[in-house]
């Protein structure tokens, strides 16, 4: 199974729920590749933001090896689901996509807890740390329904 992770930047969110699904997956054994990308360039090659390795690290997932990229056209070929933070991201990631096979791997990560509502994944940048932890434990509940629902 391969699935990736997006979100604007891929510095904050996106980067956590890799960290978070790829580490559940691991922990059991499962064939899963996980990554992650953003729909901007604008970090290409960083890491994740600090305040996002420091909240993975406090729950003991490193995710210091990931460096931001930007989606592609070719990431439909390779991966079979992509999950998306929120409806921005969901938007642009459909305009990449060419076939409604593509068109239909993209999915609202947080519809996986909350079905059908379409909720976001805010964007916990501009904010302070308690909202990279909220985020976390979003994405953690939903990674737990995806490695559920997927395994």
């Amino acid at each position: 199974m391969n699935i990736l992770m997006v979100c604007l930047g891929n510095i904050c969110r996106s980067p956590l729920a890799e960290g978070i699904l790829q580490d559940k997956s691991n922990a059991l054994n499962l064939n899963w590749n996980v990554d992650s990308a953003g729909t901007i360039s604008t970090h290409e090659g960083e890491l994740p933001d600090v305040r996002s390795i420091e909240v993975a690290n406090n729950h003991k997932i490193d995710i210091t090896k990931q460096h931001s990229r930007p989606i592609t056209v070719s990431d439909f070929e390779v991966y079979d689901v992509i999950y998306v933070m929120d409806q921005s991201n969901y938007t642009d990631v459909l305009e990449l996509a060419i076939t409604d096979e593509q068109k239909d791997k993209v999915k609202i990560i947080l519809n996986e807890s909350y079905p059908n509502e379409n909720r976001n994944v805010p964007d916990p940048y501009y904010g302070g740390d308690e909202g990279f932890e909220k985020v976390f434990q979003m994405l953690d509940e939903a990674c737990n329904i995806i490695i559920e629902k997927l395994k």
